[in-house]
């Protein structure tokens, strides 16, 4: 029943994200005016705003005026339903689950606001720094030098990058990483800056094989960096003892 109850609370979270990545890069309230169609400007009624349900009810299409509604909404719903889940499946009734809830969310507005606008917003980041630190000091889960060395050197590769890239990077990357190191600690914020490296080299790799993307094309690393942090810090704490071990062995 627990589970029930945090994938329900999931999917109302995921609807309020939808709501994050349409208007923080419009820099609009996230509280006024209520939702409503981009088509007709309809105001979008309770009904109709079921997470996931409304949209399968209504077959992907705004009642008023037929236009299609994006697969992004149910899909962020149900991915953060989903992230909700496992977190709460790893860390239980806990306090470190209140403080995952937090991080994957931001994760997941990042991720969709990155995919649409190749932009990260400060708005995110430089908040998410402090709420690391506060979680780590609350909780006691990361010490807080680990979290300091963790922003100093989540950002700080990004900054090198940047610099020896002559700007192939954006400073919205480099903000993130600082967020990994607040939220991870050092040692784990490096392992999910390994894993967004891996995973993004790898996508970026087959995208230029077959022709999707050209050398100088942007790819958004929002999403790899996302995907990294969650794998952080839902297996990062396993995956440092395992590599400590000497690889398990």
């Amino acid at each position: 029943m627990d589970v029930v109850a945090v994938a329900l609370f999931g999917l109302v979270a995921g609807s309020f994200l939808n709501v994050v990545i349409v208007r923080v890069p419009e820099r609009r309230s996230l509280w006024s005016p209520p939702s409503s169609c981009p088509g007709c400007g309809v105001a979008i009624r309770w009904r109709d705003n079921v997470p996931v349900l409304s949209f399968l009810l209504l077959r992907g299409r705004c009642r008023a005026c037929g236009m299609a509604i994006a697969w992004r909404y149910p899909a962020v719903e149900t991915a953060t339903a989903a992230l909700w889940v496992v977190a709460y499946l790893t860390f239980g009734p806990s306090p470190d689950f209140g403080v995952a809830l937090v991080f994957l969310s931001a994760l997941i507005a990042v991720t969709g606001i990155d995919l649409a606008h190749q932009i990260i917003p400060d708005v995110i980041t430089l908040p998410g720094i402090v709420a690391g630190l506060v979680a780590n000091v609350a909780t006691r889960r990361v010490s807080i030098v680990d979290a300091l060395v963790g922003i100093a050197m989540g950002g700080g590769i990004f900054l090198v990058i940047i610099v020896a890239s002559g700007g192939g990077m954006g400073g919205g990357d480099m903000k993130l990483g600082a967020m990994f190191g607040a939220f991870l600690g050092w040692k784990v914020a490096l392992v999910a800056l390994f894993i967004a490296v891996l995973l993004g080299g790898t996508v970026a790799a087959v995208l230029l094989v077959t022709g999707r993307v050209r050398r100088k094309d942007p790819v958004p690393f929002g999403p790899f960096l996302a995907a990294g942090g969650a794998a952080g810090l839902l297996w990062g704490e396993n995956l440092v003892g395992w590599y400590a071990s000497g690889f398990g062995g």
